[in-house]
């Protein structure tokens, strides 16, 4: 964690995401959850955003994860959206939810929508309601539905920040209004991911696109094909050993450490060992 936490900090990225869904937060029990942040805080400089994920599947818990990562140092929390009753996780749920977390919380809330893996969508309703918080200050959408950031920017006061989370569509995303990104790719190269923001807000839309498309065979990899196990081994092959992912995850094979190779050669800011 300090080491990859070093590594960042050396690039141009804005902020750090600690304990997200790349973080395999939801296989880590409490404890080992605080150690994480604590790690990641005292290796991480001050005055650049430290974000904490911090959802669980109760409202209390949530509140008490969010405390915690407050105390330990985060400048504000990323809450994932609560999926196991998927049938009751309603508009009102999720606005009495966040509700509560927010009026709890000693930073500011960022709310977190990724439909894949919890199985739930958080409606442009809820985000206009929960928009209009004072302590909920922006979104992150790790869908590629694009029509759908849009959304989130339209029903939202300007000052609201919608976040991608997909960097296959992370241009699209932008173009739609997104402020930024927090992707799983930047873990890896920071600098382009980066670039691609800077080329999108520069009005430089075909440097932007050709950046956008030197990145989609690698964003695929390490995406919908092979997850954090794929960028687990990705993040070896560029000289960061970050470790196998927690079981039941397992490690990617020979071939897809091949082809993540592969798709890694054009790119200057990495070299691969």
């Amino acid at each position: 964690m300090r080491d990859m936490c070093a590594r960042l900090a050396d690039s141009p990225l804005v902020g750090l995401v600690v304990l997200g869904t790349t973080g395999e937060a939801m296989l880590l029990d409490e404890d080992e959850s605080d150690h994480a942040i604590a790690a990641a805080r005292a290796a991480w400089p001050s005055g650049r955003p430290f974000i904490v994920g911090t959802g669980r599947e109760s409202t209390a818990a949530t509140m008490r994860a969010t405390k915690r990562a407050a105390d330990l140092g985060a400048d504000l929390v990323l809450v994932r959206t609560p999926g196991f009753y998927k049938s009751q996780m309603t508009t009102g749920v999720f606005v009495r939810h966040y509700t509560a977390v927010a009026e709890s919380s000693p930073v500011p809330v960022l709310l977190y929508n990724f439909t894949a893996v919890t199985g739930v969508n958080i409606s442009a309703d809820a985000v206009e309601a929960l928009s209009k918080h004072d302590n909920i200050h922006g979104i992150k959408e790790s869908g590629g539905d694009v029509n759908q950031i849009a959304s989130f920017v339209k029903v939202s006061p300007s000052d609201f920040r919608v976040f991608a989370g997909s960097s296959a569509s992370f241009l699209a995303a932008l173009r739609a209004g997104a402020e930024g990104g927090i992707l799983a790719l930047a873990n890896l190269l920071p600098a382009t991911c980066q670039l691609l923001h800077d080329l999108a807000f520069a009005g430089k839309p075909g440097e932007a696109e050709a950046v956008q498309n030197e990145l989609l065979p690698i964003a695929k990899l390490i995406g919908a094909l092979h997850g954090i196990a794929g960028l687990k081994a990705a993040m070896k092959l560029a000289g960061c050993d970050v470790g196998d992912p927690r079981p039941p995850l397992q490690p990617v094979s020979d071939t897809t450490v091949a082809s993540l190779r592969h798709a890694l050669a054009p790119f200057q800011e990495i070299a691969l060992v």
